[in-house]
């Protein structure tokens, strides 16, 4: 399902300047169907800001300190009911937010609330002590995990919800306290989930939602009383935040963009096999950053699949997002329109063909199917965050890998067969976070989510994303 990309959340975000030169202001709800500014939300003061740091760290210092684990989980389990209950309503919020069709919208916020549910249901198990057996000596260790403090969240907008639950579920259970600065065209949604927290029970402070300017935030981070940082987004807002931290020893993580190869290398059922990649490009518009992204093909399957996959991705229906039978709408804003117009652009001047689609109507983009691209091209080493799709042959399995593994990123991958001891070498030689064989859309709750190279660092979701920021604290009897 998820997320991050292109300039999908940064200091010094291009969609934020695109709106101050609009004369909207930083954080506004602009309708990215039709252009229309829906609603603006004023940026938080700095006294306000200074408040809010404050009051998460009181909360740290009071409520976290005196809950125990039992009645942490009961409030994020709360909170997971509250997305099951308001799911139409916070569906209809990122439709407006950021063009998300309704069913998928209806999608992430159900996944939310399973996320939100784990982290409830194993909550014992996953703040329990951990002995360790000793090597030599009498007595007992045990490593013990506890919160470290206050924690900055910086989010993205292209899975509005998703995104923060997998940082918040598991870091309110640790109970660390969360200050969470969302992306500039999503204040309703980051609106709507704060006060889901307040509902769901939660004191002052353990969960506050900051609608911060880009300097505001490089104090925050530098704040003694903020122990860790976890952004989603592109590679220049991971890096910039990244940078402001290591100067302050303030531990980070991040998820970053991703283009992720689809490698098809064998399969009993070619027509499966396409709707999989389809589905794999398509979500959200294709602006998910472990959406496929790249199309590797063994020579025998390569122009089946390419008129297969080509036929399938054109006919996927685009239209209003508030529609239930669209299955791909606008992109998120005209920022994000114009970048993906000029790479197609620069691709095809640089020598890559057009095999269908790329023409754009407004926000609106056709799927595209890209061939002929070479190491010379840009968008060889680009993330296109949007619905295109680039498509190589290769000879072998030697070259698929070589291929996969030659990007910047280290994302996600696919990797499609027939033969499993081939799946095994195949996924154990593919350098990315991640490697789903025969299947699509699998993220689940319980599965760690990050990856390597210029994806970023660290984990979020199952027990590795609930161990990110804890203290684990030895604990040696003699």
């Amino acid at each position: 399902m998820p997320e991050c990309g292109a300039d999908s959340n940064a200091l010094e975000s291009p969609q934020s300047e695109r709106r101050r030169s609009k004369g909207t202001g930083m954080y506004a709800v602009v309708d990215p169907a039709t252009g229309e500014t829906v609603k603006e939300y004023p940026t938080i003061t700095d006294d306000e800001l200074r408040d809010a740091v404050a009051r998460a760290d009181r909360a740290h210092r009071e409520w976290s300190k005196a809950a125990t684990v039992a009645d942490r989980a009961s409030l994020v389990r709360r909170v997971g009911e509250l997305y099951s209950e308001r799911q139409k309503e916070l569906a209809e919020i990122i439709v407006a937010e950021m063009g998300k069709p309704v069913g998928q919208a209806r999608g992430e916020v159900d996944f939310c609330a399973s996320i939100y549910e784990f982290y409830a249901d194993n909550a014992d198990a996953l703040m329990a002590d951990e002995p360790i057996e000793l090597l030599k000596g009498q007595g007992s260790a045990v490593v013990r995990r506890s919160s470290l403090g206050v924690l900055l969240g910086i989010m993205p907008w292209n899975f509005p919800y998703y995104q923060v639950a997998r940082f918040a579920a598991p870091n309110l259970i640790n109970g660390n306290t969360v200050l969470l600065k969302h992306a500039p065209q999503c204040p309703q949604s980051a609106e709507a989930m704060a006060q889901m927290f307040v509902d769901a029970g939660f004191p002052d402070g353990a969960y506050v939602n900051i609608y911060a300017t880009n300097e505001q935030i490089e104090w925050v981070i530098a704040d003694p009383r903020v122990r860790g940082v976890s952004v989603t987004g592109s590679e220049r807002a991971g890096a910039a935040v990244a940078e402001i931290a290591g100067r302050h020893l303030t531990k980070v993580v991040l998820e970053l963009g991703g283009s992720d190869p689809f490698i098809v290398l064998g399969t009993d059922n070619l027509d499966k096999t396409v709707e999989d990649a389809v589905a794999a490009r398509i979500d959200n518009a294709g602006q998910s950053c472990n959406g496929a992204k790249r199309f590797i093909v063994i020579d025998e399957l390569y122009e089946p699949f390419l008129e297969k996959f080509t036929a399938a991705l054109t006919a996927v229906k685009q239209g209003d997002p508030r529609e239930r039978e669209t299955e791909c709408g606008p992109l998120s804003s005209q920022v994000a329109a114009d970048r993906l117009e000029d790479q197609i652009r620069r691709a095809v001047e640089q020598g890559a063909a057009i095999v269908a689609g790329g023409k754009r109507n407004g926000n609106y983009f056709e799927p595209t199917v890209l061939t002929d691209v070479t190491p010379e091209n840009d968008i060889y080493r680009e993330e296109l965050f949007g619905p295109a799709a680039q498509v190589y042959r290769v000879r072998s399995e030697e070259e698929a890998v070589a291929l996969a593994n030659d990007t910047p990123f280290g994302l996600g991958s696919y990797v499609m067969t027939n033969d499993l001891e081939q799946a095994e070498r195949v996924a154990d030689r593919i350098d990315a976070g991640m490697v789903y064989v025969n299947i699509v859309g699998a993220d689940g709750a319980e599965l760690p989510f990050g990856g390597t190279k210029r994806s970023g660092f660290g984990r979020e979701l199952g027990r590795y994303g609930g161990d990110e920021f804890v203290n684990k604290k030895l604990i040696r009897i003699g």
